[in-house]
């Protein structure tokens, strides 16, 4: 009989410590979202390397919270450790009205530690790293009128930043809120922990997500502004650019960037730098290590912490909706912004310019530039538009940096 008593209080403790009893209905609707990201992320392909992790983590910290855990310290006694079966003397001591205590540590969950990089700023820069390992700048140069459009997609940003205010949130959290709309994941974390680091988890999820859709969110925006003959242009071939121009240009970026917004230096700095790696050719392993072996374990470490942000509780409430649908409303804007301002060189220029790349002038690399491609295509199969979107592309990730300066170089922190 003993034994099956045993059995039932170690059957009891068993259901006890899992997470059937202690899981609230909140967890269970993150689980379904995550498994709809996954869905998105492996059927339909929409941007797996940033949306799979990401799923993976929020459907973790939801069926077990411990592993986002933060690390606690108690004080006990000689007597309550040895009953525990711990040896007093491995633990730090500490005197309080004369009583002799001993510091026993429980340290955090797995993705606690890893967070950490998100929480200290440090992910951002290190992937801006990768992205500058990997970006040719080469179409911006050629076409300098493509700085226009990066700097018109990031309108959006501002003017949902008057928006947010307008609607209740402080100046630190409508910053936050707004540069969702550059669709830059690293810069809308990196702006967070400077001005609103309570928001991260809905931020960096939002953010996220909505690079992710991509496909989804811009085309039907893009249409809507313009007109069939607008989205049949075709653009004539840009110029070789030299060597030597695409190594000065990073160098002289962080230059002028870092002399008038030095809260972007940390984010264009690490963009420049990486693309410098890639242009002077001398340093071939480690632009190679910066593409590949870096930016791969930073990705993982990032798209796993920030998905762990998003439980159930934290996350389903008023508030958390508001910013998602602001962010949305952000990155909406912020394509709108861009396709404007295209239609604007379209007219400026008598028709030489597919407005359609103006679209691209968010930060979502290559993603926004091929969307522009597929739907210029849709009207005139034989238009390439591909080369021409990715100079505000890759204008929009230095834009989205010179946004991010602005609003914490604006806002007290």
């Amino acid at each position: 009989m003993e034994i099956f008593n045993q059995l039932g209080g170690m059957f009891n403790g068993l259901i006890q410590s899992s997470g059937l009893l202690t899981l609230q209905w909140q967890n269970y609707v993150m689980v379904a979202i995550a498994l709809i990201l996954m869905f998105l992320a492996i059927k339909k392909q929409y941007e797996p390397l940033l949306l799979l992790p990401i799923a993976f983590g929020m459907l973790l910290v939801n069926i077990f919270p411990g592993i986002m855990g933060t690390p606690t310290a108690t004080l006990e006694t000689a007597e309550q450790l040895k009953a525990a079966g711990l040896d007093p003397s491995g633990y730090s001591k500490v005197v309080m009205d004369g009583t002799t205590y001993y510091e026993h540590m429980q340290y955090g969950g797995l993705f606690y530690y890893l967070y950490q990089g998100v929480k200290l700023g440090i992910y951002p820069p290190l992937i801006f790293l990768g992205i500058g390992a990997m970006t040719d700048f080469g179409p911006l140069i050629a076409n300098p009128k493509s700085f226009i459009l990066g700097a018109a997609a990031q309108v959006g940003i501002f003017l949902t930043f008057i928006m947010a205010t307008v609607l209740g949130f402080n100046q630190n959290e409508a910053g936050s809120i707004a540069i969702i709309g550059g669709a830059d994941g690293p810069t809308a974390i990196f702006v967070t922990t400077k001005l609103s680091p309570e928001l991260l988890g809905p931020i960096a999820v939002a953010a996220y997500s909505y690079m992710a859709l991509v496909p989804i969110i811009q085309p039907p925006i893009m249409k809507l502004l313009t007109t069939k003959k607008e989205r049949a242009v075709v653009m004539g071939q840009l110029r070789p650019v030299s060597k030597l121009e695409k190594i000065l240009f990073p160098i002289i970026v962080v230059i002028v960037v870092s002399l008038l917004l030095p809260d972007a230096a940390p984010l264009v700095g690490m963009l420049m730098l990486g693309n410098l790696f890639k242009e002077s050719g001398v340093v071939d392993r480690i632009s190679k290590t910066a593409q590949n072996e870096l930016m791969n374990i930073i990705t993982i470490f990032l798209g796993v912490t920030v998905g762990a942000t998003a439980t159930g509780p934290l996350f389903l409430n008023l508030k958390t909706l508001g910013i998602i649908f602001l962010g949305l409303f952000a990155f909406c804007l912020a394509t709108a912004c861009g396709t404007l301002f295209g239609k604007i060189m379209y007219v400026a220029t008598r028709g030489k310019v597919n407005p359609l790349i103006g679209s691209a002038g968010v930060s979502a690399v290559p993603m926004a530039a091929r969307i522009s491609q597929k739907v210029g295509q849709e009207e005139n199969p034989g238009n390439f538009l591909l080369m021409h979107a990715m100079g505000p592309n890759v204008a929009g990730v230095i834009g989205s940096a010179v946004a991010a300066g602005v609003l914490l170089s604006v806002i007290p922190h």
